[in-house]
């Protein structure tokens, strides 16, 4: 209610448009993550949704057009910053279009279990997304029923796929080279590599754009270490590594096992960067607040949740053709953890 008791009336379309400057129709196709539309025109137009709390009636769209406007998320996990990113991203473009998102864990990598929540997810209606960045993933998103509207978030595919697989993907491959490269053109001999899981084959993108770099170079090729997702299985690898006086520059496959390898060098009293150089991947929040901060490569994750909301509503709202794609360009971010060599200085 306002200071004068009466109850305010909800915003429509039109009165964004007035705060907008725009059309209603143009309001309409930005709310339908229509492409048409200008990049700072909709930033203006959902400013203006923002501001007077806009909310277009879920209910009334999905019987007047006899389609659900509801997405499922199938996941095995929502912590990690990867896939965090990516659920905002989707959660941000699909509340534009009006859409619901619900979300489904996938709790474990057993057919049987993959099967019941893919059967769950199809039950609700509307769209999926599946994140596949894990075994668990992977089988959800090959176990989705034909006909059902679906777009997977996956791994950098080895070879180009198929024209009609509805898929979007971050360029690991190419990011994990960046990362090789600056390391190798800082004149370190050669780059130890600490490894995240595989989703689908024994050797990931990341791994093989380590590899082709260090080819490229003609430097000797480590085994690689396997981590984990997490900090523990960076700071365990780290130990291992650390313990070797030849070691002198650490790629690792995510920021979290970075995070890990930092404090194995310290127990071990390697000074970062004096002695050893780290690099770690996919620029989350704490990497530029870490002592020393942290080289990284920077994936835009939310934007690949967006991208894969935008595909799929393209598919339900049958007005794109399916095409998968890279989402983002890597970015590299040079900070204080990598330097030149101890003989170097």
């Amino acid at each position: 209610m306002n200071v004068t008791g009466h109850t305010r009336r909800p915003a429509s379309i039109r009165d964004v448009a007035t705060a907008a400057g725009v059309s209603y129709q143009t309001v309409s196709r930005v709310i339908n993550g229509h492409p048409s539309v200008r990049p700072s025109t909709r930033e203006r137009v959902l400013a203006a949704i923002d501001e007077l709390g806009f909310r277009r009636n879920a209910t009334a769209l999905a019987l007047a057009s006899g389609r659900s406007r509801a997405v499922t998320v199938l996941t095995a996990n929502t912590t990690h910053y990867g896939y965090a990113s990516i659920l905002q991203g989707i959660e941000e473009a699909a509340r534009a279009a009006s859409y619901a998102v619900g979300i489904g864990v996938l709790e474990s990598a057993e057919d049987a279990a993959v099967a019941a929540e893919v059967q769950r997810a199809a039950d609700a209606g509307g769209g999926l997304i599946v994140i596949a960045y894990d075994p668990a993933g992977v089988r959800a998103l090959g176990a989705v029923p034909a006909g059902l509207p679906v777009v997977g978030v996956v791994e950098t595919p080895a070879s180009p796929p198929a024209g009609g697989s509805p898929w979007v993907w971050a360029d690991d491959r190419e990011a994990a080279y960046q990362a090789t490269r600056h390391l190798l053109a800082l004149g370190h001999e050669t780059v130890h590599y600490v490894a995240i899981p595989s989703s689908t084959r024994r050797t990931s993108a990341r791994t093989s754009g380590w590899r082709q770099a260090l080819k490229e170079a003609g430097a000797p090729e480590p085994r690689p270490v396997q981590g984990s997702w997490g900090p523990a299985g960076g700071h365990a690898a780290g130990l291992k590594l650390a313990r070797d006086p030849s070691v002198s520059a650490i790629l690792c496959g995510n920021d979290d096992l970075a995070l890990g390898v930092l404090r194995a060098l310290h127990e071990v009293g390697r000074p970062v960067p004096g002695e050893v150089s780290v690099a770690g991947f996919d620029d989350a929040p704490h990497a530029a607040f870490l002592t020393p901060s942290l080289t990284t490569v920077r994936l835009d994750f939310t934007g690949l949740g967006r991208a894969a909301f935008g595909l799929l509503h393209g598919v339900l709202e049958e007005s794109a053709p399916v095409a998968p794609h890279p989402v983002s360009v890597p970015q590299l971010v040079v900070r204080e953890s990598s330097g030149p060599p101890p003989a170097d200085r």
